[in-house]
């Protein structure tokens, strides 16, 4: 099953979606507006990721709050703040991969 992390609002992670429910995967939808990743989900996605690569610097967290200005802990603000996470993440069995792009959940799939 693949784990989809983003937001019912983000058009990406619809992408995602609707290209498992298309092709008939299975899928997780966890939307951030309703709950918070486990520190599991974190530590795993912080393995294969930077924190910093994974700071959506257009999001309104980001800009509302001034971090272009400030120095910060990344991985602390994205635990804190997971609104300012670049959507959607995709995770399957220890694989993790940023942004939406079918071939890589097509592969998945295969396995």
């Amino acid at each position: 099953m693949i784990q989809i992390i983003g937001t019912k609002k983000c058009k990406e992670t619809a992408k995602a979606v609707r290209a498992c429910k298309e092709r008939n995967i299975p899928f997780q939808l966890v939307d951030l507006n309703e709950r918070e990743l486990s520190n599991g989900e974190w530590s795993n996605i912080f393995q294969h990721y930077d924190a910093d690569e994974l700071i959506d610097k257009n999001s309104k967290i980001y800009k509302k709050k001034g971090y272009s200005y400030m120095e910060y802990d990344s991985e602390e603000e994205l635990i804190e703040n997971p609104l300012m996470l670049t959507t959607p993440m995709l995770r399957q069995k220890g694989k993790v991969h940023q942004g939406f792009d079918l071939s890589i959940i097509e592969e998945w799939c295969k396995n």
